[in-house]
């Protein structure tokens, strides 16, 4: 991979894939981007939720998993790192998928966004093995996918519980 390059408004406009891959610009925050970018999990999934039922969202989400392998892969060449921090496709998806699990309302939606970035940041075991030893789009998406099955059954847990 070359040498890696700071990502601007120019290379993310130049391809529709790294405008996907770095999260409509919010990749490009200087602070926080992948936490920045998990938000635009929320309108994803509202806009999914609002036309589409249950299954129609997993399987649009399924796409966007399918489709962000690519993209992931892309943006990545396009800076020269695997992944670059500001590559925030994979928190948009896996957030998307958090909250399909997650009942209505905004403290469950606050609680949701915690506990996936939490996940996603700490990457306990197995994530932390998959971020580390599979550098290509399928791994960058993957350990996200693993860090929203940790948030769901956090989230499932507690309201069962409560």
């Amino acid at each position: 991979m070359s040498e890696s390059i700071k990502p601007d408004w120019r290379l993310i406009s130049s391809n529709p894939a790294h405008f996907l891959a770095f999260g409509l610009g919010t990749g490009l925050s200087p602070k926080a981007p992948g936490t920045v970018g998990t938000l635009v999990g929320f309108p994803l999934y509202f806009a999914l939720a609002a036309v589409l039922p249950l299954p129609g969202v997993l399987g649009a989400l399924l796409l966007a998993f399918v489709v962000g392998v690519k993209l992931c892969d892309l943006a990545g060449q396009a800076v020269g790192e695997v992944d670059h921090g500001g590559i925030v496709w994979d928190e948009i998806v896996a957030m998307a998928l958090v909250l399909c699990f997650t009942p209505a309302g905004l403290g469950w939606w606050i609680a949701a966004f915690a506990a996936f970035r939490f996940f996603d940041i700490l990457k306990p075991w197995p994530i932390r093995y998959f971020d580390r030893h599979w550098k290509n789009g399928f791994g960058v998406m993957f350990d996200d996918l693993l860090a929203a099955g940790y948030a769901i059954v956090v989230i499932v847990l507690a309201h069962l519980w409560i």
